[in-house]
């Protein structure tokens, strides 16, 4: 298969996914009424359409090189498989995954959860010594079944796997090169991710490539948009270990318990903390798509979404931070309610800014270091990219003409305007249309005074329910 190209079109992929998205459309119509089903329908037909994706295979040569450079690194992995009447060819094909990789340094520990003897059965097929096999005594949960696996990892890092999902040849070197760059930095990573796609039951057909941002801090508060392939540091897994308590959103809850411990204790912090996270800008992880699957059928685990939003909960109870959670329209994407506001609860940020709204759709709000606009003439009723014009994230740079500020920015854009900051006596947000005349080039001045915010350590954050209208 070395160099092939695997696509997501055909008939009966086709058929497949059309079917899918017509039993989430009646879901979405149940829950969120005729109106809104109706443009995410609309979306999700416009995006099938306009998507193009394909898996492309490592070449062999490629493959080749990377098991030479692999030797020049120490790092282990210990990929943990929590296992449960895992489907023989599912198994064998996750197993056969993790074998084929081209940096061999990692242990692969199988919990078996399963009352058959048939997980069993499949590994005693292999003889590779870095696999170990533990049958448990019962079937604990997902937690404490993942826990019993990290009780024995020994490895730098530790890595989840799903017992019915694949690796990439690649995956494992990609995490060690990642790691063994930044530590030619100083710097330690906690924890990595990689960008992700869904496979069929068969591996014939890749499709929904999932291409993530580098770490948003805002943005895993929106949704665990981590998700697979992680990697974290052991010792750090092992100090926090799996919550039963959140079984269906462990992973989430790990990775929001992480963070929290990589920001430290001091809730008062005025300043940005730069977390030693990294994003592995590739496909390492095929999420396999079958009838008892998240990937395929969300609604079917409703009590993982309920567990993501006690996660949320515990760590606003962790951080000080006081605000509910709330359910998005979309299943697994969540809105944080801060009381009375962010700004309120969040020294690290600064400003706030919003989305303008032209003729129905999105001109602008937020923006690229570099001043390209995101989420630029999407419908204003669209969710975009795995919903991501819906969710709150953190941004390089957002527009003036619609932003709430602190009192340190207001003290910032008072110089750069060479004025007195006002206030919109109605919503609190800077009155732009009273200070700034026509012909102020509103990037410009966004630009500048987001770049004078950033230089003094704090976040942006872009709220997408704060709109203003502009012509």
């Amino acid at each position: 298969m070395a160099g092939s190209a695997r696509h997501m079109h055909g008939g009966k992929m086709g058929r497949i996914v059309k079917i899918s998205n017509l039993k989430k459309t009646l879901r979405y119509l149940r829950k969120n009424g005729i109106r809104r089903a109706y443009y995410a329908m609309k979306e999700r037909v416009q995006s099938e359409r306009e998507e193009d994706y394909t898996y492309t295979v490592p070449q062999e040569l490629c493959l080749r090189k990377q098991i030479e450079e692999g030797k020049k690194f120490s790092i282990r992995f210990s990929i943990l498989v929590p296992a449960f009447e895992t489907k023989e060819e599912y198994l064998r094909d996750m197993v056969d995954s993790v074998l084929s990789q081209t940096y061999g340094n990692f242990e692969l520990i199988i919990a078996d959860a399963s009352a058959t003897d048939q997980v069993e059965n499949v590994i005693k097929e292999y003889s590779d010594k870095r696999i170990m096999y533990r049958r448990l005594k019962l079937n604990a949960g997902i937690s404490a079944n993942t826990n019993q696996a990290l009780m024995y990892a020994t490895g730098d890092y530790a890595a989840l796997l799903d017992h019915d999902d694949i690796l990439t040849p690649d995956a494992l070197f990609e995490m060690a090169a990642c790691i063994d760059s930044h530590e030619k930095k100083e710097i330690q990573l906690q924890m990595l991710y990689s960008d992700e796609d869904k496979c069929d039951e068969n591996q014939s057909h890749y499709y929904e490539v999932n291409k993530k941002p580098d770490f948003n801090l805002d943005l895993i508060l929106s949704n665990n948009y981590i998700c697979h392939f992680m990697v974290m540091k052991r010792q750090l897994m092992q100090e926090l270990t799996f919550r039963s308590v959140c079984d269906g959103a462990q992973d989430y809850d790990l990775v929001l318990r992480a963070v929290n411990v990589m920001l430290g204790k001091d809730r008062l912090r005025t300043s940005k903390v730069e977390l030693p996270v990294a994003h592995v800008g590739k496909v390492l992880y095929h999420w396999r798509c079958h009838e008892k699957s998240t990937a395929e059928n969300p609604a079917s685990k409703q009590y993982a979404y309920d567990a993501g939003k006690r996660a949320l909960e515990d760590f606003l109870r962790a951080r000080g931070w006081k605000g509910t959670v709330s359910d998005l329209r979309h299943l697994g994407f969540y809105r944080i309610e801060y009381q009375p506001d962010l700004l309120s609860n969040r020294p690290d940020t600064a400003v706030v800014g919003g989305k303008l709204i032209s003729k129905n759709k999105i001109t602008g709000g937020i923006y690229t270091a570099e001043g390209k606009p995101l989420y630029q003439g999407l419908h204003k009723e669209f969710s975009g990219y795995m919903h991501r014009a819906v969710l709150r994230q953190e941004a390089e740079l957002i527009d003036v003409r619609c932003m709430k500020v602190s009192h340190p920015a207001e003290a910032v854009l008072e110089e750069l305007i060479g004025l007195p900051y006002l206030p919109h006596p109605g919503n609190g947000r800077f009155d732009w249309r009273d200070s700034l005349n026509s012909e102020v080039d509103y990037l410009d001045l966004s630009r500048r005074f987001c770049e004078r915010i950033r230089q003094l350590g704090y976040r942006i954050v872009w709220d997408p329910d704060m709109t203003e209208k502009v012509n």
